[in-house]
């Protein structure tokens, strides 16, 4: 079912590098001298270590013969034995007590039958919401680990797994076919006919949305409404986990219809319930996601008219003022204005005399501007449009869509997640009043209930700002409202809701109740200690605010009292005026640069193809790709055809152009499918993190990230890792940049993309941090200008990860004070008002339920990034979750800009991290040289696009990290003195020794040598 290269399983890696044998294969003391104890004959010593070594690091005895030679050399040499002594045992009497006492040492029972029943109930459990057999005996082995128990076979795992995914998939498959009645059954089957010259309906299922005009609003809620007639899958699946259904749903996905045709009928059933189930979920998401496009286009183009209104009424304007001039200059002279008062006789003839002289006056020079019928028409034409308010713009763009997205709010069902549901009630109105023509319509509306009875409402237009409620009433028509302004305007708002998660759409995924997925606070009390822990937050509400009020409150009086020793920060306190003077950035030596010339000089030249071969054979990252049921992939030459179609994605050629170039070694067929049916952006995600893991063996990664440790001189140069950051992620819809990692004290780097657009990077970035495969676990977290968003602050912070954004705009940002009597001596102008820019201590605390939940419903898998997304992007009055994260995050970039202000090594590193991320795209666009351009409008098809993309540029700096490695132990050899400051400057994004173009082949002979990444340098 499953190769045990595709699973956790341990097993000896196909190469070791020195740091993983020094790690993991090392005896202490203790043991040496525990074993000497237990054995005698210097064979049965070394044999012993070996097994103790082995077991540690594995789970299970290994047979002796497949230990790597490396191991046994690795222990050997440290006991001090000659190359003649070999792990050995002369019987099988020995071998079995050397178990014996290695089990007793470690404390594990070999008990098959316990073991057998412990991977039995968790496989049972696992497989209720998993299906990849990979990741079902993933589970079975965490278990048995936490069990102190001996590994089985993987055998035995293997085929445990199998029984029991068929087992309980073909349970699932028999209760959703046993719902599905014989005209849906034949619906379902119909999908797969294909007709004469034509496709399939079941091709139907499989396309996204396009651009969202009108027509393709218009087409795709067609395309929903098909899918919606086809069946009720909501009660089809009643009661299947939603992650089996998008497994199940993937697994057809992948398919064409004569594939499926194969499966058996009841699966085959199941799989296209699955399908159109989720493709009902995916056309309510899209169609959301084109109306919140389409108002917005709406919008701008409302905005747009309007400056253009202010343009063109410019001149008007001008000429109405100077027409006013004209007036006072007028009643000026007929009063006898006398430049500081007006001087009017008693006599009332004499006044009323006056009065008259001005008016003529007045009217005369109103006449001569145009007559008061021409100046009142533009008076009313510049006065309509007074201020910002492009409100009443919006209907001239909005009708053209308007009977669409009635149609379209009348096809979803809309529901409000909080007790307000004005908006939804208005929405209601506009249906009642959508056949009605009459610019002005009642504010009563009459609505069906189900049960067939009738009621009277009254719309409210409170939700509406003041501004739109200028234009949609009028003073002589009481009762009524202005249509077509109520209709642009409740889509306006009812889009600002969908986007906040004030409103919810039933059926849907990304515009889903937000509250539905969070764990309940019954289930996350279990989770809160260990996961506070882990985080290093406090357990309570009460200790978490007080650790916050008491860590801002200690940073800045540390920033204040050291303001008068900070020559680069400087506030006058008379204006407020600030001033941070940026730090000239440090010059590398003459030696580095020498250096980095003689390793450009030896390394050697390879084709993008050959990198691909090498590593896949040193790391097997393509051991994570296969079909989506989970089964081992049945294709020739597994190795071969991956690297092809990393390369083919990777480089974004697309498989017709590279089957062109490729001597007929394969079809265009045989890339497409590898690349369609055998791989997920998940799955490329687990294969980098493999190639992140080996990177972190190599030497050469920790002397890039050790400079200035252990005694080693890092003032005079800016290294190329120092300060690295943390980061595991999609990259989504864009290019992104190099994202480095911060282990234990440990610097390492890690190759990654993300876009840096903000709210969308920070949320898809943590969501990958806590999916994260590798083994590199994140501190610190670096992102662009716009992660500084407030509720990201804070949800990073929840996370247990420091947020270090690129500050370029720190002036315009507030900095939060811990209470309205707070002031400081130096750095007070800092900071924003006392009465309103102070922390709201008592909110966060009040709410600090709700962001252990938030947190704790993504670790575990319930929260979407999209759900989360909308929560926290956007700001509503009635989102507590906004609200509270909103109000922690205050605190958190508080603190962060303080710092930022008064440690200059801090702004070296952020500086630092963000010239790596701009050299990361570089690199990454050089190695999409077939095209920069997606031309797939499918996000999930870009996304992996992006990730292929990710993958091999992981690949070549491994392997160009591995080349680096073996020059510089040739010129050590050679008597050159590498120094490891000099070492750390030079970069692994070297292009000048890979080949892109020309006749690809691809050659799978294993490389030389089994080690990696062994530097030889001085102590």
């Amino acid at each position: 079912m499953a190769s045990v290269e595709r699973t956790a399983y341990p097993r000896f890696k196909r190469t070791i590098s020195s740091r993983e044998l020094h790690e993991a294969f090392t005896p202490g003391p203790s043991e040496v001298a525990w074993a000497r104890g237990k054995a005698r004959p210097a064979e049965h010593v070394l044999a012993l270590v070996v097994l103790l070594k082995s077991f540690q690091k594995l789970g299970y005895f290994p047979d002796l013969a497949e230990v790597p030679e490396p191991v046994v050399e690795h222990v050997r040499g440290l006991l001090g034995m000659g190359e003649e002594v070999e792990p050995v045992h002369d019987s099988a009497r020995t071998l079995r007590h050397h178990r014996t006492v290695v089990r007793e040492r470690l404390g594990v029972v070999c008990d098959k039958e316990r073991a057998r029943e412990v991977a039995s109930k968790a496989l049972y459990e696992a497989v209720q919401t998993k299906d990849n057999p990979a990741d079902l005996i993933n589970v079975a082995l965490e278990k048995l680990v936490k069990e102190r128990l001996e590994l089985p076979g993987y055998t035995t795992l293997d085929e445990m797994c199998a029984s029991i995914r068929t087992e309980v998939n073909e349970e699932f498959f028999a209760r959703i076919v046993a719902r599905i009645d014989e005209a849906g059954r034949e619906q379902l089957l119909g999908l797969l006919r294909v007709p004469v010259g034509g496709r399939s309906r079941f091709d139907e299922l499989k396309r996204p949305a396009k651009a969202p005009s009108v027509a393709h609003l218009r087409e795709h809620l067609a395309h929903l409404a098909k899918l919606e007639l086809l069946g009720l899958t909501a009660r089809w699946l009643e009661g299947v986990p939603p992650g089996k259904v998008e497994h199940f749903a993937g697994q057809a996905k992948v398919l064409d219809a004569a594939e499926v045709s194969k499966i058996g009928v009841v699966k085959r059933l199941a799989l296209l319930a699955c399908l159109l189930h989720m493709a009902k979920v995916r056309a309510r998401d899209e169609l959301v996601t084109m109306m919140c496009k389409r108002m917005a286009s709406v919008t701008k183009k409302a905005k747009e008219d309007l400056e253009k209104i202010h343009a063109q009424h410019r001149a008007q304007s001008e000429r109405l003022i100077a027409v006013l001039g004209e007036v006072l200059e007028a009643a000026k002279e007929a009063v006898g204005f006398d430049g500081d008062s007006v001087t009017l006789p008693f006599a009332p003839r004499k006044r009323n005399g006056v009065h008259a002289k001005c008016g003529k006056a007045v009217l005369e020079k109103l006449e001569a501007a145009g007559g008061l019928a021409k100046l009142s028409e533009e008076h009313e034409l510049v006065s309509a449009h007074h201020g910002d308010n492009y409100f009443p713009l919006m209907w001239r763009h909005f009708k053209s869509h308007r009977k669409v997205l009635l149609d379209l709010t009348g096809a979803l069902t809309v529901v409000a997640t909080s007790t307000d549901s004005t908006v939804l009630e208005a929405v209601e109105f506009c249906q009642a009043m959508r056949n009605r023509t009459g610019a002005w319509v009642p504010m009563t509306y009459t609505v069906t209930k189900d049960d067939g009875t009738k009621v009277t409402k009254t719309v409210s237009a409170e939700f509406a700002s003041q501004m739109w409620q200028r234009i949609l009433f009028d003073k002589t028509r009481p009762g009524r409202i202005s249509r077509r302004h109520f209709e642009s305007c409740t889509l306006f708002y009812l889009v600002q809701e969908l986007r906040s998660g004030d409103v919810a759409v039933v059926g849907s995924e990304s515009y889903a109740n937000l509250y539905d997925e969070l764990l309940p606070w019954e289930e996350c009390e279990p989770l809160m200690a260990e996961y506070c822990e882990q985080a290093g937050l406090p357990a309570s509400a009460s200790e978490f605010t007080a650790a916050l009020k008491q860590k801002l409150t200690a940073v800045a009086a540390k920033v204040d009292a050291g303001y008068p020793d900070n020559a680069d920060l400087t506030i006058d306190q008379a204006s407020g005026k600030m001033v941070l003077t940026p730090r000239k950035g440090k010059d590398r030596r003459r030696s580095a640069q020498d250096l980095e010339a003689e390793i450009l000089r030896r390394l050697p030249e390879w084709s993008l193809l050959d990198v691909l071969a090498r590593t896949a054979y040193w790391i097997q990252w393509w051991r994570h790709f296969g079909p989506a049921s989970g089964s081992d992939p049945k294709i020739r030459n597994k190795l071969a055809r991956y690297c092809w179609t990393v390369f083919t994605y990777g480089t974004n050629a697309g498989p017709a152009q590279v089957a062109r170039h490729m001597r007929n070694q394969m079809s265009v067929h045989e890339i497409s499918l590898a690349g369609n049916q055998h791989i997920t952006a998940e799955k490329l995600n687990a294969a980098s993190a493999d190639v992140i893991d080996m990177f972190i063996q190599l030497d050469l990664a920790h002397v890039w990230g050790d400079v200035g440790k252990a005694g080693i001189d890092g003032s005079q140069v800016d290294t190329w890792e120092n300060n690295l950051l943390a980061e595991s992620h999609i990259r989504y819809g864009g290019y992104g940049g190099l994202c480095l990692r911060h282990v234990s004290d440990t610097y390492i780097a890690l190759f990654s993309h993300f876009v840096p657009c903000g709210m969308w990077e920070a949320v898809y970035l943590f969501e990958g941090l806590l999916r994260n495969q590798s083994e590199v676990t994140v501190d610190i977290v670096h992102g662009d200008t716009q992660a500084q968003n407030l509720p990201v602050f804070g949800l990073a912070h929840m996370l247990g990860v420091e947020l270090l954004p690129r500050i370029r705009n720190w002036k315009d940002l507030t900095f939060y004070r811990v209470s309205p009597t707070v002031k400081y001596r130096h750095i007070d102008p800092l900071f924003g008002d006392p009465e309103k820019d102070v922390i709201n201590w008592q909110l966060i605390e009040n709410h600090w339920p709700d962001l252990m939940r938030v947190v704790l419903s993504i670790r575990e898998g319930r929260l979407s990034s999209s759900a989360l997304l909308r929560r926290l992007g956007n700001e509503s009055r009635r989102n507590r979750i906004y609200q509270a994260y909103r109000e922690l995050g205050r605190v958190i970039r508080t603190i962060v800009l303080l710092r930022f202000l008064s440690e200059p090594e801090l702004r070296e590193s952020i500086q630092s991290m963000t010239n790596k991320v701009e050299a990361f795209h570089k690199f990454s666009n050089w190695l999409m040289f077939a095209s920069d351009v997606i031309q797939d409008n499918d996000p999930v098809h870009q996304e992996k696009i992006i990730k292929f993309n990710e993958l091999l540029a992981n690949c070549l700096i491994f392997h160009t990290a591995v080349d680096i490695t073996k020059v510089v132990n040739d010129l050590i050899d050679e008597g050159w003195e590498v120094d490891p400051v000099d070492l750390a400057t030079i970069s692994p994004y070297i292009t000048c020794k890979t080949r892109r173009f020309g006749t690809w082949h691809l050659d799978t002979e294993p490389p030389d040598g089994q080690a990696v990444g062994q530097l030889r340098l001085a102590a």
